[in-house]
C-alpha cells in the first residue's frame, strides 16, 4: 500500500503532471517497493518532462534517473531472455521478424518505419498500411450482417447512468496521460477488458459477443481480447494519437454515425458508415472528430495482423506473458 508520502507525491503529480522532481520521487518510491515496471515508467516520464523543460531539476538528479533506467532495463532484459528461452524461443530459435522485435525492445537495434510508431512494442518488417479492406477478412460480411442485432443490444445501454465511462482515466499508479482524461466526451462501455470478460456488461450483449465468435480476435492473456462500445459525444474530438502495439489491427463496426464525423489515419480520411467494418493500424497516427448533433458509437475490437504466422503469434504471446508477469 502506498505511504502517506507517496499519496502526497501523487497529489502533486495530479496537479502538476510535468513536475520532474515529483516524478523522480514517485519512481524512487516504486523502485524501493520492488515495482520495477512502474518505477521505470515514472523515471522515463521524468526524463521526458525534463527534456521539454530544461533546468527544472539538478543535473545530478537527472543523471541518477538515467542510471536507474539503465539498471532496470538490464534486469528486465535478463528476465525476458530467461522467460523466452523457457518458452522455446531462445536466441537462434526465433522467427526472424520476432528476433528483430526483441532486439528493438532491448535497445540493441533501431526501429525503422515509414508510418508505424507504436508507443510500447514495435514488430518490424510489416506492411505500412493505414487501412485494410473488408474482403481480406472472411468473417467481415457475416459480422456486418449482425449490425442491427448489435445495435439493438447497445441502445438500452445508452441510457444507463453507470454504463459508459471515460475511455481515458487518471491512475496514480501510472504516469499522467494527456488528452480527454476523465472526460465523458470520449467514453466506452466495455464487454471484455485486458483479456477478461466484464460480466455485468457482457451478459447484456450475448448476440454481440456471438457475432464475434468467428473473428480472429487478438488474444494475449492479460491484454486481449478488448471489446467495447466507444462513444464520441457531439462536438468532441480525439486528438492525434498512437496505439501501443503494431502486432494487431483495430476494427470499428459503426452503429450510430451522425453527419459531420471524420476519421483519419496517417493523413488519409475515411468515413464511418453504419454497418460497414472499418479496419486500421492504430500504431499509425490517427484522430477522430464528431461535428454532428448526436453521439457517435462504434463497436471496437482488435484482431491479429494477418501477416503474422502461427509461430510468430506464439512467440509474441510468450513475450507478453513474460512482460506482464514481470
Amino acid at each position: 500500500m502506498p505511504s502517506d508520502d507517496e499519496a502526497a507525491i501523487d497529489r502533486v503529480i495530479a496537479s502538476q503532471p510535468g513536475n520532474v522532481g515529483a516524478l523522480i520521487r514517485k519512481a524512487d518510491l516504486r523502485a524501493a517497493a520492488g515495482d520495477d515496471k512502474i518505477a521505470n515508467a515514472f523515471y522515463q516520464a521524468a526524463l521526458k518532462a525534463a527534456a521539454a523543460n530544461p533546468g527544472t531539476v539538478p543535473a545530478s538528479e537527472l543523471g541518477r534517473a538515467q542510471q536507474a533506467v539503465q539498471q532496470l532495463a538490464l534486469r528486465f532484459q535478463d528476465y525476458l531472455e530467461s522467460s523466452l528461452a523457457k518458452a522455446g524461443f531462445a536466441p537462434g530459435s526465433r522467427p526472424p521478424r520476432f528476433a528483430k522485435a526483441v532486439d528493438i525492445l532491448m535497445g540493441r537495434r533501431q526501429a525503422q518505419s515509414e508510418l508505424q510508431n507504436p508507443r510500447s512494442f514495435f514488430y518490424p518488417d510489416l506492411p505500412q498500411r493505414r487501412y485494410y479492406e473488408n474482403h481480406e477478412f472472411p468473417w467481415a460480411s457475416e459480422l456486418e450482417s449482425r449490425t442491427s442485432e448489435i445495435r439493438d443490444e447497445l441502445l438500452p445501454l445508452m441510457g444507463q447512468a453507470d454504463g459508459f465511462k471515460p475511455y481515458l482515466y487518471s491512475d496514480p499508479t501510472r504516469p499522467p496521460k494527456h488528452g480527454l482524461v476523465d472526460n465523458p466526451d470520449w467514453s466506452s462501455l466495455t464487454l471484455w477488458e485486458s483479456g477478461k470478460e466484464i460480466p455485468e456488461n457482457a451478459q447484456q450483449c450475448p448476440r454481440t459477443l456471438e457475432a464475434l465468435d468467428g473473428v480472429d480476435l487478438l488474444k494475449l492473456d492479460k491484454r486481449a481480447p478488448q471489446i467495447m462500445f466507444s462513444k464520441l459525444a457531439a462536438g468532441a474530438a480525439i486528438e492525434p494519437h498512437l496505439g501501443l502495439l503494431n502486432i494487431r489491427l483495430v476494427c470499428h463496426l459503426p452503429l450510430i454515425v451522425p453527419e459531420g464525423c471524420m476519421f483519419r489515419v496517417g493523413g488519409e480520411d475515411r468515413q464511418w458508415h453504419e454497418g460497414t467494418l472499418l479496419t486500421f493500424d492504430d500504431s499509425i497516427l490517427h484522430e477522430a472528430v464528431n461535428r454532428g448533433t448526436q453521439d457517435r458509437v462504434v463497436l471496437i475490437f482488435e484482431i491479429w495482423r494477418p501477416e503474422l504466422s502461427e509461430e510468430e503469434r506464439a512467440a509474441v504471446t510468450a513475450l507478453f506473458d513474460a512482460v506482464d508477469s514481470y
